[in-house]
């Protein structure tokens, strides 16, 4: 038998008060796909907006295998000894043939998913672009709502995800490997120039291989970088495995943050975040409409397949299912 689902006013007041359970249900009733659930979820985020927005939001990404869960459990210990209170979304990868995901970053990150004042959730991408779940803005929200000032949102690191996140978050951090600068060449311009801070991870082994490293990558990002600009990312040596460097980068997110505040830029760049949020929930929301109309899915078929054969062009068989759509 299935729990009764709280109201409104129960999962409001159990996150506020910061209760882990009720924060959980109410982060499952936000990534619900139910419309009676997205309607309770719009009124729950409502009731919560104005204990929003305090919290820091850093997305850290960087190819599989760089050590992002290591890094965050050993730069999360340290912010719980600071007093912070810390959520992490780790964003875990969708199977493409099943849809299941793997839903692993609680086992990477064991200190930090059984501390008081940590919370882990992994969320699957169910496929979205980049490697970002759909609901990870409303995930922010929720969790600034329950009292934590510092979250990260991990990518899974691949694709456009450094560009999406940069769309939801203040600071991004891109952890790279120790190795020639020239890797940066696999990187695209775009996602390059969203990044604020660089740490080389895994410098577990001497200074000299950790100093060549962070000269290699700051040559390579010169290239990439515009010229102007009042913050340049800096790049630096760390090990989330010993905790070597972590502190650097920590205070650099920190001056990245205070940048922002006393130019004004942070309050500009979450307005123009989201405004970007809300023309991107109304093209799917259109694009949802227009793939859920009976008359458009009567005449789908035929016109994929008359495109699919050359017998139409795609620009007419568009302009067909959008006439069907808009009633014209």
């Amino acid at each position: 038998m299935s729990r009764r689902l709280p109201s409104v006013d129960e999962l409001a007041a159990g996150v506020v008060a910061g209760q882990r359970a009720m924060l959980g249900r109410a982060i499952t009733l936000v990534e619900s796909r139910r419309p009676a659930h997205r309607r309770l979820a719009q009124e729950l985020l409502e009731r919560l907006l104005p204990r929003t927005g305090a919290a820091r939001r850093i997305g850290v990404t960087g190819v599989p295998g760089v050590g992002k869960s290591t890094f965050l459990e050993g730069l999360g210990a340290r912010l719980l000894e600071q007093g912070h209170r810390l959520a992490v979304l780790a964003i875990d990868p969708s199977s493409a043939v099943s849809g299941g995901s793997i839903l692993g970053d609680k086992t990477r990150m064991g200190r930090l998913a059984t501390a008081e004042g940590a919370f882990i959730r992994p969320s699957p991408t169910g496929g979205s672009l980049g490697g970002v779940a759909a609901k990870t803005r409303e995930t922010i929200l929720v969790c600034e709502a329950a009292g934590y000032d510092t979250i990260f949102v991990e990518t899974v690191g691949v694709g456009q995800s450094e560009v999406l996140v940069a769309e939801m978050v203040d600071s991004v951090l891109l952890l790279l490997l120790p190795g020639a600068g020239d890797e940066l060449q696999g990187i695209k311009r775009g996602i390059v120039e969203t990044v604020d801070v660089v740490a080389v991870n895994k410098c577990d082994g001497d200074e000299t291989s950790a100093g060549r490293a962070r000269v290699e990558y700051e040559s390579a990002l010169r290239l990439f970088r515009p010229g102007a600009g009042s913050w340049t990312p800096p790049v630096l040596a760390c090990s989330g495995l010993t905790g070597r460097g972590l502190d650097e980068v920590w205070q650099a997110l920190r001056e990245h943050r205070e940048r922002l505040e006393s130019t004004g830029v942070l309050a500009e760049k979450r307005r123009a975040q989201r405004l970007r949020w809300l023309r991107s929930l109304v093209d799917e929301r259109l694009h949802d409409a227009f793939r859920a109309h009976d008359a458009v899915r009567a005449r789908l078929d035929e016109l994929e397949r008359r495109v699919a054969d050359a017998e139409t062009t795609p620009s007419r068989a568009a302009d067909e299912l959008l006439g069907i759509f808009l009633g014209r």
